[in-house]
């Protein structure tokens, strides 16, 4: 049993490492191009300062209580049956997991 917690937390780890690597390999530019999609895109329902509207409050206190993961797999796939699209024809791995990542820090958020 604590072999099989040591990997699990191992592998944790180890995937969180690679996420951080991968966003910091976007530039400075996409980074900018990325922060006004969320601003206009993701603001259109989840209002201009996101703090809701047709989609939830995007604010990094609810955002707590998801996982890294689960932001990406809503981002990447949407959630079918709301109107949130899925992104994965245009964002890559990299790009959804700095959105992710940006969310749950609250940078985008309005008080």
């Amino acid at each position: 049993m604590k072999t099989t917690l040591t990997l699990i937390l191992t592998s944790l780890l180890l995937l969180q490492t690679v996420a951080v690597a991968a966003t910091k390999m976007l530039s400075e530019q996409r980074k900018a191009e990325l922060s006004n999609m969320v601003k206009q895109d993701c603001g259109s329902c989840h209002g201009l300062t996101l703090k809701g509207g047709l989609g939830p409050n995007l604010n990094p206190e609810r955002l707590k209580l998801f996982p890294i993961e689960y932001l990406e797999l809503t981002i990447l796939h949407g959630r079918p049956g709301t109107p949130m699209p899925p992104w994965s024809a245009i964002l890559t791995k990299s790009e959804i997991n700095y959105i992710a990542t940006q969310l749950k820090r609250g940078a985008w958020y309005e008080k």
